[in-house]
């Protein structure tokens, strides 16, 4: 992963995933935060880091390609009313 993709995890992706809402996820959290050992809990987080932040680009990614398509298809960018 590139130091720009850790940055942007550590200041972006990571407070947004901290900040969402958890609602009917708070057991396996729990479980998750009070099962594993010190080692795995870092192992967690590094996983967490990877996927999220590719997750991030699929994102990105897609998006941007879905813009450059529908303006091509349709003409503009702009949602109808």
């Amino acid at each position: 992963m590139t130091d720009f993709m850790r940055w942007l995890y550590a200041h972006y992706i990571k407070p947004e995933i901290e900040d969402s809402d958890a609602t009917g996820y708070e057991a396996a959290l729990s479980l998750m935060d009070t099962n594993l050992n010190s080692e795995l809990r870092e192992q967690y987080a590094r996983t967490l880091e990877f996927y999220a932040s590719r997750a991030f680009c699929l994102g990105f990614y897609t998006g941007q390609g879905f813009a450059q398509s529908s303006q091509a298809s349709f003409g503009s960018t702009q949602p109808s009313i």
